[in-house]
């Protein structure tokens, strides 16, 4: 949904920063003030700073290692955001792309303050049409398949356990990957 919310913040980590880019510019167009915060480990794993700085009034830059921003995790900078704007009209939505970890996160950090979330969910996707059911999560309960019904959702209503459980699935393929890739330096 791009439409005119208000203030909006747009909360990208790692990989999720290239996929909240084109929602942040669409949120902006759209009349919002937008408030980013990006985040990743370390400084060199950092996506499309300077677009999202080029579509935001403000961006905050959020790194594990401190390497690059604030040192420690968005939901750092997003609690100081949701404090900041509660006197000055408080902030009406958040949306978050980002590791499973990170989204459930920023979910209970709005959850007590009735600040809409919508989070784009990252699950396995072999199809795209619903038939393998691979990309199921449960909304309220019911599931739902993220190629069809998603992948946006209310954050709120999520069960991100159920998520980063099948996720975890695929760790140790996932290590074997990225050993693969810095053993032979294509991270440079």
């Amino acid at each position: 949904e791009i439409e005119k919310f208000g203030r909006v913040v747009c909360v990208g980590g790692g990989t999720g920063i290239a996929c909240i880019y084109p929602v942040t510019r669409a949120m902006a167009a759209a009349g919002n003030e937008v408030l980013s915060v990006i985040g990743a480990r370390t400084e060199s794993l950092l996506l499309l700073e300077n677009e999202m700085r080029s579509v935001s009034k403000e961006l905050f830059v959020t790194t594990d290692d401190g390497s690059k921003g604030r040192r420690g995790l968005v939901t750092d900078v997003l609690a100081d955001l949701i404090m900041k704007y509660q006197a000055f009209g408080g902030i009406n939505r958040v949306i978050t792309i980002g590791p499973p970890v990170m989204m459930k996160a920023v979910a209970d950090l709005t959850r007590p303050h009735s600040i809409k979330t919508i989070a784009s969910l990252n699950t396995i996707i072999i199809d795209g049409s619903g038939m393998c059911g691979s990309c199921r999560v449960f909304v309220d309960g019911e599931m739902k398949l993220c190629c069809v019904s998603g992948p946006e959702f209310d954050a709120h209503r999520v069960n991100f356990e159920d998520v980063i459980s099948r996720l975890d699935m695929f760790k140790e393929k996932e290590a074997e990957a990225m050993d693969f890739y810095e053993r032979r330096g294509l991270h440079r």
